[in-house]
């Protein structure tokens, strides 16, 4: 079973997280982040710009989740505009060294595999951040998504693509395929970190943390992995059958041990 974390709002799940990514970077100066795009992580990252205040970071490396396909990469709802936007400035990482799948449509057939190779190559992530979407996906691994799958396309669906029309002018305009991390490729991190806010991601939680491992609820995988961390408020835990033990075990865990 998955860690869980049950805190008063998004402002302490992201000072949590941050602390924890910030002992990461202490011990590891070219530690490897799992970087998530949309609304979720954004207190983490937030949260980092003090936790890494005078620390180098330059040596940092970072692989974000997903791309949408035929996007312009200059566009600024493209994840690799986001991620350069919310992580890399911010934070002061090296760009260079910052990854985004390549979602052109000139090579999409290989791009998977590659970006694949690139995490390989870096020695694969430390610790991957995760949002959680209403129907269960994470990433953009959508219902029915092999628990073996690896990074590739796949098309959004009719409530994810309506879910991230906030981003852009019209719902038209969301694209309809995207390149992610499969989720063979996420359960590879050495820790995985799944945030959610709000009474909206009660349900999906609840299915990821407590109920059966199921394709046709993606978020489940992380109860395969070895160290999954869910850090959740108040309202996206109101849905938990273990809730009151979540928090005795949490309040009880020796701090060295950190999430």
């Amino acid at each position: 079973m998955a860690e869980v974390v049950i805190v008063e709002n998004p402002a302490a799940a992201g000072a949590l997280v941050a602390a924890e990514i910030g002992r990461l970077i202490a011990r590891r100066a070219d530690a490897v982040l799992g970087l998530a795009t949309g609304s979720t992580p954004l207190p983490v990252y937030s949260a980092l710009r003090s936790q890494l205040e005078g620390v180098d970071v330059s040596h940092v490396r970072g692989f974000a989740l997903d791309e949408y396909v035929g996007i312009d990469p200059s566009h600024p709802e493209s994840y690799r505009s986001v991620i350069t936007r919310e992580v890399v400035e911010p934070l002061g990482l090296t760009p260079s060294l910052v990854h985004v799948p390549d979602g052109s449509l000139d090579g999409i057939e290989q791009a998977g595999a590659e970006y694949d190779a690139k995490i390989r190559a870096a020695g694969g992530v430390d610790l991957q951040l995760l949002g959680i979407g209403t129907d269960g996906h994470i990433g953009f691994n959508e219902p029915g998504s092999s628990f073996a799958s690896r990074t590739r396309v796949k098309t959004l669906t009719e409530q994810t693509r309506e879910d991230n029309a906030r981003f852009f002018d019209s719902p038209d305009d969301v694209p309809m395929h995207c390149i992610t991390q499969g989720l063979g490729t996420i359960l590879e991190a050495r820790h995985l970190v799944l945030l959610a806010y709000g009474e909206g991601k009660a349900q999906a939680i609840a299915d990821a943390v407590e109920g059966p491992l199921s394709a046709i609820l993606p978020g489940s995988a992380i109860q395969l992995h070895p160290h999954a961390t869910v850090v959740v408020d108040e309202a996206a835990a109101s849905k938990l059958t273990l809730a009151d033990y979540y928090r005795y075990t949490f309040a009880n865990k020796p701090a060295w041990q950190g999430i």
